[in-house]
């Protein structure tokens, strides 16, 4: 992970030729005003030599060039340099977990838009009118199917088994043409579909494959695109005023003193972006397991129910069920008949056009993987590189290339002179800045906007976790912990009726979908009277807490 911008401000604010700490006369600050010029500020009231420095309110008061002004003109120079810089170093890990997750949404979509068009392409030669009057069906299938990796709130085998239940009834009415079938005698027959297999074993074969692929598929996705809206959330978080002061001290002050080519001792900056970056630095253990989450899954992308066969060939599963149907039509019908009695003759006339067009499955050639397994090992080597990036990010901002590193130690600036930097350096997170002695951190007051960042990342690994062990989840705001919404799509059984399609056309898709991570699912049952008083009472005791930290 590369994190240039900073060093390159660090050794901007450091390249003006050494001049030494030493006493005597008063020496130019013909350096200094060169600096302070580069920086945009007028160099009316910046002195042409050293003055006394009793006015410093934060770089030592010994001999400076730096007037009260010129030392808070640094201080918010640093401050709008220093966040920038850190905005710009989240940018290569940002821009890793976008570029992956275009990557993986791109090979998923085109593995569906590729089944399905095959579909389209093949389906109307093979069986005629049983595809004409029934092409709803299938568009219907795939933009469920469309609807569920995007994120809403659709229960995967409930959709499924709606539509073979759905492609059952027509079928049999179409291969059956000379009689009479009313809804209640379908009713019937699905009841009894179980016994007779009508489609053999695909629909639970392609169930029990698809809801796994598809379940690892949209949790990984989204896992790349939470991770992303993480790094860009927290990389927004302003600056306190003690991190402002130690920044300014670290970058500036040498400057002030005359000491321009004297670089940081590394342990003293170590010491400031711990301080400063404390909070940043408790993402570090579920940044971890988000991560260790994702590759988990990514390994569920091969094997028994590799996404590659499952999703790029349901066009195939598809006409291996019709075609099952078709070859065994009368023991089926035969069956259909002594469990629900004999339907009566119809007066229409058979056309036959369904006999003429009774048709074996054409294989299609099975994707290789060999794209999917490049872009996972791709993947998985670029979530490792950043998985330690929170803890190992003050470090990497104090690189020897910005500090005068381990060989220098005696010769480096360590916030009062140039020499030895003897405090310990201190542990990573918020509660071990407790002594830190270059930043005041105030450990009992966590920054609101990471902490919400860490329930988030919790929430996306137990997503993750259980679409490992091919357990659907309810895709839903990390809000909705604490507000005590249910799972589900918040459809009683007693309410629902037997037939999804009668119901899922009114069912809202779930907002938390994976390009917006903003949003909440939508879960109409669980919006009760005492968990809505419940919600405004602890949204009234987080706001006072926060109010107290204040």
């Amino acid at each position: 992970m590369h994190l240039f911008p900073w060093g390159l401000w660090l050794l901007c604010v450091a390249s003006s030729s050494a001049r030494g700490d030493s006493g005597g006369k008063a020496k130019s600050c013909s350096e200094l005003r060169q600096l302070y010029g580069s920086k945009g500020f007028s160099l009316s009231g910046v002195p042409q030599a050293e003055i006394s420095g009793e006015h410093l309110r934060i770089c030592p008061q010994g001999y400076t060039c730096c007037t009260s002004e010129m030392e808070e003109n640094f201080a918010n120079k640093s401050r709008s340099e220093f966040e920038g810089m850190m905005k710009e170093a989240s940018r290569s890990v940002q821009v890793t977990l976008t570029s992956q997750y275009k990557n993986f949404d791109g090979y998923f979509q085109d593995l569906l838009n590729k089944s399905e068009k095959a579909l389209y392409d093949t389906f109307p030669s093979m069986y005629g009118e049983l595809y004409t009057q029934n092409m709803k069906l299938f568009k219907d299938l795939f933009s469920e199917l469309r609807r569920y990796y995007r994120g809403s709130n659709i229960n995967l085998e409930e959709a499924l088994n709606e539509f073979w239940t759905r492609l059952l009834e027509r079928l049999f009415k179409q291969l059956n043409p000379q009689y009479h079938i009313t809804d209640e005698y379908l009713d019937c027959m699905v009841k009894h579909s179980e016994q007779h297999k009508p489609f053999g074993e695909v629909p639970r074969d392609l169930k029990l494959k698809a809801t796994k692929a598809f379940i690892a598929v949209r949790s990984y996705v989204q896992g790349l695109s939470v991770g992303s809206d993480v790094i860009k959330k927290v990389s927004q978080v302003s600056l306190g005023h003690e991190c402002t002061r130690a920044i300014m001290k670290l970058v500036y002050c040498p400057h002030c003193r005359g000491m321009s080519s004297v670089k940081p001792c590394n342990n003293y900056c170590r010491n400031v972006m711990k301080g400063c970056l404390a909070n940043q630095a408790d993402l570090d253990t579920e940044w971890r397991n988000l991560i260790d989450s994702m590759l988990l899954v990514a390994d569920r992308f091969d094997g028994p129910s590799n996404v590659d066969t499952v999703i790029g060939t349901i066009h195939t599963r598809i006409a291996e069920a019709i075609s099952n149907m078709q070859e065994n039509k009368d023991s089926i019908t035969a069956k259909v008949f002594q469990g629900c009695g004999n339907p009566k003759i119809s007066t229409k006339a058979s056309s036959g056009e369904d006999k003429k067009r009774r048709g074996k499955t054409t294989p299609d050639d099975k994707p290789s993987g060999l794209g999917l397994e490049k872009l996972v090992s791709d993947a998985k080597g670029k979530l490792r590189d950043i998985k330690d990036y929170w803890v190992t990010l003050p470090s990497v901002l104090c690189s020897e290339r910005i500090t005068a590193g381990s060989v220098n130690e005696d010769r480096c600036w360590n916030g009062m002179t140039k020499g030895r930097y003897l405090p310990e350096v201190m542990g990573d997170g918020l509660a071990n800045q407790i002594n830190n002695p270059e930043v005041e951190v105030d450990i009992t007051k966590p920054d609101m906007t990471i902490r919400q960042q860490i329930m988030q990342l919790k929430i996306m690994t137990n997503r993750l976790r259980n679409a490992y062990n091919g357990n659907d989840v309810d895709f839903q705001d990390a809000s909705d912990d604490v507000s005590g919404s249910g799972s589900g799509d918040g459809c009683p059984d007693e309410v629902c009726g037997k037939r999804l399609s009668k119901s899922s056309s009114t069912r809202q898709p779930g907002t938390h979908a994976i390009p917006n991570q903003s949003g909440r699912g939508i879960n109409g049952a669980s919006s009760k009277s005492l968990p809505s008083s419940f919600l405004i009472f602890l949204s009234m005791a987080v706001m006072a807490m926060q109010y107290l930290w204040r």
